[in-house]
């Protein structure tokens, strides 16, 4: 998976794990909400590059 993000990406995973580790040293349940906020853009992302990806039939069906 780190060959295929790059070196940007790995610096960029890395301020966004640093950034809610430092949150959560305040306040862990405003870490927690931003942590899922995070996740729920992630998936968002990736539902949406895939099923673009699928209609220029870059793809196969979903769960193949």
């Amino acid at each position: 998976m780190l060959q295929k993000i790059g070196a940007v990406g790995i610096v960029g995973l890395l301020f966004v794990i640093g950034g809610l580790v430092l949150v959560a040293l305040i306040e862990p349940v405003i870490a927690g909400g931003m942590a899922l906020v995070i996740a729920g853009i992630g998936l968002l992302a990736y539902g949406l590059i895939s099923s673009f990806m699928q209609s220029m039939g870059l793809m196969g069906p979903p769960g193949v």
